[in-house]
């Protein structure tokens, strides 16, 4: 089981679609050949971190942040989107 670095752990949170693509330049541990995970790094990247995360380290702390975060933000921006059309 590979380790993923640190760097995108964190960046992904903030930037999961710009850390995605810069793993997948570097591609020395993003694997994922699925024919779906384009379509998720367009329309859902947050979603594949959380796939790749839970591949290489389970249900980890890491996981967990990501799938709060992710909540958040989705929670977030249902919620604007819903004040703007009142």
């Amino acid at each position: 089981m590979s380790e993923i670095p640190l760097w995108f752990l964190i960046g992904s949170l903030f930037l999961p679609r710009v850390c995605l693509f810069f793993s997948w330049l570097g591609d020395w541990w993003l694997v994922v050949s699925q024919p779906w995970s384009a379509l998720l790094w367009i329309f859902l990247p947050r979603v594949l971190v959380m796939i790749l995360i839970h591949a290489h380290q389970g249900f980890s702390v890491w996981f967990w942040v990501h799938l709060v975060v992710a909540l958040l933000v989705w929670g977030s921006s249902t919620s604007g989107a819903s004040r703007r059309h009142d």
